[in-house]
């Protein structure tokens, strides 16, 4: 990877720009609109959000403003937990689409899996959203689909339809690597995207991580993004100030070396949302 249009590839061939931009906690409006089309100027081409978000009107808006090709600019959105299962995924897409004013999607995912703690026929509500993602994947209407916090138990029986799930986006910042969901999502080649990447403000006064990053004249955030791309997961790095969006992306000039790889890998859980994909009630 050489720069953020460098693509990551799924299996249906499908190329991901390998740094999206996140837009979790943006307000819909002028702050989303703004920031939105402050990344596309940086240079982004992959724009993260969901209907979960309640930003797809502003991103949708940035996009069209912006003067660049519907083609060239790769958009993700998510399933609201409340439209799972079969019919509900159908009509929750459709309004997705009418948000963000456009007639397809580069990817879908399911934002969070049913769980145990919610249902008792967990795993089926899974199976008929899913049914439902198919069916639109075929007809043309999302590129790519996918999934998000879901866990090898989760993702088992979506592995045994006919079109398996491409991507699976996971929280996942030093202290937080998830290893038995990347070690299993990189064995069935799912591609893993990384919600969050820089963590909350504790990853980024962390002084290991301050004095790993003085060794390479960079932020902490510029060496998260990097040890991010270096674990073969695709950031989706967010911010509001335009200082940063544009920070974010300089990150293909220096290698973290596998020495601070290993020590970053190896920092124990701090700077996460606490959010578990089978203890949430939402």
């Amino acid at each position: 990877m050489n720069q953020a249009i460098d693509g990551f590839s799924l299996r249906n061939g499908s190329q991901i720009p390998c740094i999206g931009y996140g837009t979790w906690k943006t307000p819909n409006g002028d702050v989303a609109i703004n920031a939105v089309s402050t990344a596309l100027q940086c240079g982004y081409r992959h724009i993260d959000t969901a209907a979960g978000y309640r930003n797809e009107e502003s991103v949708g808006l940035s996009i069209l403003q912006s003067g660049l090709k519907r083609e060239e600019v790769f958009i993700t959105s998510k399933l609201p937990n409340a439209k799972r299962g079969y019919e509900s995924t159908l009509a929750a897409f459709e309004q997705t689409l009418t948000e963000l004013k456009t007639d397809y999607l580069d990817l879908y995912l399911i934002h969070w899996p049913a769980n145990s703690r919610q249902f008792n026929d967990w795993e089926q509500i899974n199976l008929n959203t899913w049914q439902a993602m198919t069916e639109l994947y075929h007809a043309g209407k999302i590129r790519a689909i996918g999934v998000s916090n879901f866990l090898p138990h989760h993702l088992e029986a979506l592995m045994h339809t006919p079109v398996k799930p491409m991507v699976n986006q996971i929280e996942f910042h030093p202290g937080l690597m998830w290893p038995e969901t990347l070690e299993y999502c990189k064995a069935n080649d799912i591609c893993v995207e990384a919600w969050s990447p820089l963590g909350t403000g504790r990853i980024l006064s962390n002084e290991t991580l301050i004095d790993i990053a003085a060794r390479y004249g960079k932020s902490v955030a510029q060496l998260c993004i990097r040890w991010v791309l270096q674990n073969d997961v695709l950031p989706l790095p967010k911010s509001l100030n335009p200082d940063r969006i544009a920070e974010n992306l300089k990150v293909f000039d220096f290698e973290i070396s596998a020495k601070d790889m290993a020590i970053i890998n190896g920092m124990p859980y701090f700077g996460g949302s606490g959010l578990h994909p089978d203890a949430v009630d939402f």
